[in-house]
């Protein structure tokens, strides 16, 4: 009964949003992240620092994930409805470019798709993600902080949520 407890609360907290604490490492997590340039499936080069400025939604993903395939009609919804607000979602798929085109052709986004690596991947052992689980996403402020990442799946109310408080209300 202990262990079932136990093993409930662990799924309560990783399942629920975490604000990182500002320590050194994950500043040099962010730093690397900021930083990444990728490709996009089609092989064209891309960097988050391409949307310094936004707030930046950075999901990691696969096509071979059922709660990642599921929560992209979302975050595409939340990307049309607050892009306006300055938040760009950015995916990067821990997949082949191949298999990312064929998900795109049948399930368009509303955000760029960029190809991760298992190296990419590994990058969110650092951000917090200490299972390598997918999906994973981190919330990055204007300036480029860390304000929010989530293990597992986030839908559009929650991500909402998550994202109202970092840009400026309506005038």
């Amino acid at each position: 009964m202990a262990v079932a407890i136990g093993a409930a609360a662990l799924g309560f907290f990783f399942g629920q949003p975490q604000t990182p604490a500002p320590t050194p490492a994950v500043a040099g997590a962010a730093d690397k992240l900021r930083g990444l340039t990728l490709s996009t499936p089609e092989g064209k080069a891309a960097s988050l620092k391409d949307w310094e400025g936004k707030i930046r939604v950075v999901n990691f993903w696969a096509t071979w994930c059922p709660p990642c395939r599921e929560e992209m009609p979302e975050f595409s919804a939340v990307q049309q409805k607050l892009g306006g607000k300055g938040v760009q979602i950015v995916g990067i798929g821990i997949d082949t470019p191949d298999n990312i085109l064929a998900f795109q052709k049948k399930n368009p986004v509303s955000y760029p798709l960029l190809m991760g690596s298992y190296d990419t991947l590994r990058l969110t052992v650092e951000l917090g993600n200490t299972s390598t689980a997918l999906p994973f996403t981190v919330i990055l402020d204007r300036q480029g902080n860390i304000a929010h990442t989530k293990i597992g799946k986030l839908n559009a109310t929650e991500l909402e949520k998550l994202l109202t408080p970092l840009y400026p209300p309506a005038q």
